[in-house]
């Protein structure tokens, strides 16, 4: 405990200073971004083909904050154990609002980090994991992650055409077509491709997938025989170059066993909806922090927003969605934290599998209900671009998306039910049961104690039914199975936060407001009969009533 009270004395110093850095010289950048996004210049004066991403100052300037902040160095040198994953989790929470777009660079950069060093920082990645994870605004890199390609995103086994030749040096050359590169000006990238055999032949699905490692551009400067098809044209993140990619043969360094290329870039996946997790509730925190302010300031009907008690009541609702997440997230960086550390027991490991999908499908759906509830608040002025607050919306909203679909993340989520043969939920449920036994013993926070209990009780019982009634009723099932695991988890830290000593009223009260939601709608659906066969072919029949191609489908 002395130790603990030592290092979070020391980090809270260290994040005042950071907290000063970010309003006095960090956020006017971010604001500089999202006014100067990235331009392709593809021929120079002299009709010779560049493929240059020019990026403004502004966006330079990031990166190099990123490395002196120590934003990914931080989770890799552990100076505070198993809780330097937290603290790096913090800082990049802060810093999310008012990077400019820069914190999904650095998502895939800590997760290019994480994979080499799962793979034990061979040799050969030693120089770019030192970068990748350098403090040195010099030596800094942040990575790419090219996964996509045109025949679609989440199902790289069908979707990943690009073509993997190998050299007699040993090294591989890349051919193909990378349709969505996020952060294309980075310096390096992990990338998914099909070794070609003797015969030029490569196999098909994710068995025959590989993770390789490029370097975007050689020593002189020149792209590694890539070119850039062009900018894509988004909704939201403008300020980040993301872009169509033609591998020519592009040189690259088989990093993964042959045909291991899933198995190995999970880590990267894992570190990335983390990170998809810190942005959402990083932007709901944003949004509620103006509107409240707006709350105080704004007057209508004779009085101020926040004396009006319909708004405020909107507001508190924000509030206790951003609070649940919050607390969500902590939990799992926590649990990220031990895990890395050699710390965490199986059940950390387990729980922590589970409670990733579950995270971060659960906070991009909550994210874009706050952030676009919080434009509302300010009315009419919510909409105009230069209040910077449709900014915020539009870059939220690609959070339901990044990195699996709600429904894809869903199916991942019975993925790792069916993996540990059911063991996840028997620790899923004994941890919400530990947790919620130290809180029995605060009266005030009783009934949503209660709650909280009875929803397990009706999850369990909806497993046990499921088990009998086949993979489609899971599958139909699976969307409002993760939202059921999502509100029972958050309103247990809720509960256990609230019971801590010395906790104030606030904490109660979101605990319980929490709690009175449907905390379990997988139960409540399943009574309505919402996932029998029947009720897939009833959707089908709804989705293409009247519609003239539905006689064909």
């Amino acid at each position: 405990a002395f130790v603990a009270s030592q290092i979070l004395e020391e980090v809270n110093r260290e994040l005042e200073r950071f907290g000063n850095r970010l309003s006095t010289q960090i956020k006017p950048l971010g604001w500089e971004c999202e006014l100067n996004p990235p331009v392709f210049r593809q021929y120079d004066a002299w009709g010779q083909r560049v493929d240059q991403i020019v990026t403004c100052s502004a966006w330079r300037r990031m990166k190099e904050i990123a490395a002196e902040e120590g934003l990914i160095a931080e989770a890799y040198e552990r100076r505070y154990s198993s809780w330097s994953r937290l603290y790096q989790a913090v800082k990049l929470y802060l810093f999310s609002s008012c990077s400019g777009g820069f914190n999904c660079p650095l998502a895939m950069t800590d997760g290019a980090a994480k994979v080499i060093e799962s793979l034990g920082v061979p040799g050969s990645l030693k120089n770019a994991f030192e970068h990748l994870t350098s403090r040195d605004p010099r030596k800094f890199w942040t990575s790419g992650q090219w996964m996509t390609e045109r025949r679609g995103g989440s199902d790289v086994a069908e979707g990943t055409e690009t073509v993997a030749r190998k050299q007699l040096d040993g090294t591989y050359r890349l051919y193909g077509f990378k349709w969505f590169t996020s952060a294309a000006d980075s310096d390096m990238t992990l990338t998914l491709a099909r070794v070609a055999d003797a015969e030029g032949q490569v196999k098909q699905g994710s068995s025959g997938l590989s993770l390789f490692f490029l370097k975007v551009r050689d020593e002189e400067g020149k792209l590694n025989s890539i070119q850039v098809q062009r900018l894509k044209d988004k909704l939201g993140t403008r300020q980040m170059a993301t872009a169509e990619l033609w591998l020519e043969g592009a040189k690259a360094e088989l990093i993964s066993a042959e045909g291991r290329g899933v198995a190995s870039i999970s880590n990267m996946l894992n570190i990335t909806r983390i990170h998809n997790v810190i942005g959402a509730v990083a932007s709901m925190r944003r949004m509620i922090g103006l509107s409240r302010e707006y709350a105080r300031r704004r007057v209508a009907f004779g009085k101020h927003l926040k004396d009006h008690p319909l708004h405020m009541q909107t507001l508190a609702r924000m509030e206790v969605q951003a609070r649940g997440a919050f607390l969500l997230l902590m939990e799992i960086v926590r649990l990220l934290g031990l895990v890395e550390t050699n710390l965490a027991s199986q059940e950390d490991q387990l729980l922590l599998r589970l409670l990733i999908p579950v995270a971060k499908l659960y906070t991009g759906k909550q994210a874009s209900a706050v952030v676009t509830e919080g434009m509302e608040s300010f009315g009419g002025q919510g909409y105009m671009e230069d209040t910077g607050l449709p900014v915020i919306v539009r870059d939220t909203l690609v959070l339901s998306i990044w990195e699996g679909t709600t429904n894809i993340l869903s199916l991942d989520v019975l993925r790792s039910l069916s993996k540990s043969r059911g063991q996840v939920m028997a620790v899923f449920f004994a941890t919400v049961q530990k947790k919620l036994e130290l809180a029995s013993s605060c009266a005030e926070l009783a009934p949503a104690v209660k709650r909280t209990r009875d929803a397990i009780g009706s999850l369990a019982q909806f497993m046990q039914e499921a088990d009998s009634s086949g993979a489609v009723t899971m599958e139909l099932a699976a969307r409002d199975f993760s939202y059921s695991l999502a509100r029972i988890y958050a309103g247990t830290l809720l509960i256990e936060h609230a019971a801590r000593p010395g906790a104030p009223l606030t904490d109660m009260a979101a605990a319980q407001r929490w709690c009175n939601q449907e905390l379990c709608p997988v139960a409540t659906e399943s009574g309505n009969s919402s996932y029998e066969a029947q009720e897939a072919l009833t959707n089908s029949a709804l989705v293409y009533e009247g519609c003239p191609a539905s006689s064909r489908l």
